[in-house]
């Protein structure tokens, strides 16, 4: 599965440029064999860290429209990201049908609040319940982090917990780090197999970098690239090209692994910078991680 990420127009943006937009990104992705994009829905998550973030937040308009407005253009599948923030299970439900009926957005990414240790009204677990179980019939995913597969905490675990409450499929976090995705992967198999359940789907994320604020941005996010990573991109003729062999060669050795036989994979491509150049990298991108795919389906 190859998937597309994006994030939608700023909050307040017209229509006018909010279709513009997507028009501009639906003939960027046209030449592309995709199988779907990607919308974001995209928070502060200044509670999540200490450390000050490198681009100020900006909200955005809503990803259902966006979607909706992607999925007119491009004629693929749109996931939505939905971050359940404070809504309870009322206006949940709201939302879900509102969803469904005024969007005509059928796949949703549902993700957990930024800041954690606080109480909200409703969890993240019954949200993916309630839309699993929607009438409109979702097809409900959420998120992995490799890098929270810990001895202290097990992703693994988090997973097929996840799954059997209604996921689907699940979208990594960007991967800068293969190591982490090769034992996550390892070990939810093996969770799988123990609970005697199917892998859901794994979409592992991969995103160029070319300039050392945008790699401050995805350490910020909480995505770990390892300092000898971080060196040879900055330090390379083409900090883009580089980070191109990088995130190749990490898909690569995330699918010579056994465990590649019998868990659905997928790649999606985002881009996190709004610099022209990062921007058609993530197409150069895209290719090269076709190139790795393409023998293999």
């Amino acid at each position: 599965m190859l998937l597309y990420g994006t994030t939608p127009p700023r909050a307040g943006t017209a229509s006018g440029p909010v279709e513009a937009a997507a028009d501009k990104l639906a003939s960027r992705l046209a030449p592309l064999p995709l199988d779907g994009v990607v919308v974001y829905d995209i928070q502060d998550e200044t509670g999540r860290t200490a450390v000050p973030r490198p681009f100020a937040f900006t909200g955005t308009v809503d990803p259902r429209r966006y979607a909706s407005l992607l999925a007119a253009r491009t004629g693929k599948p749109i996931i939505a990201y939905k971050c359940v923030g404070n809504l309870d299970e009322t206006a949940w439900q709201a939302w879900l049908a509102e969803t469904a009926s005024a969007y005509g957005v059928g796949f949703l990414s549902i993700v957990g609040r930024p800041t954690s240790g606080v109480r909200y009204p409703l969890s993240l677990s019954k949200a993916i319940r309630l839309a699993a179980a929607h009438p409109a019939g979702f097809t409900v995913g959420g998120v992995a982090i490799a890098e929270r597969h810990t001895a202290e905490r097990s992703e693994s675990a988090r997973l097929l917990a996840k799954g059997i409450e209604g996921c689907g499929y699940f979208i990594s976090q960007t991967v800068y780090h293969a190591d982490a995705s090769v034992r996550l992967l390892a070990d939810y198999l093996r969770d799988c197999r123990g609970a005697g359940v199917q892998p859901r789907r794994i979409v592992f994320t991969f995103s160029p970098v070319g300039r050392e604020k945008t790699m401050a941005f995805l350490n910020w996010l909480g995505v770990r690239i390892p300092p000898e990573t971080s060196r040879a991109i900055l330090g390379a003729a083409n900090p883009l090209a580089k980070s191109i062999d990088i995130c190749r060669d990490n898909l690569r050795r995330i699918l010579e692994q056994p465990y590649a036989r019998d868990i659905p994979l997928g790649v999606n491509v985002e881009s996190v910078s709004i610099n022209k150049d990062e921007i058609d990298a993530s197409v150069d991108l895209f290719h090269a991680l076709h190139e790795v795919i393409a023998p293999r389906s």
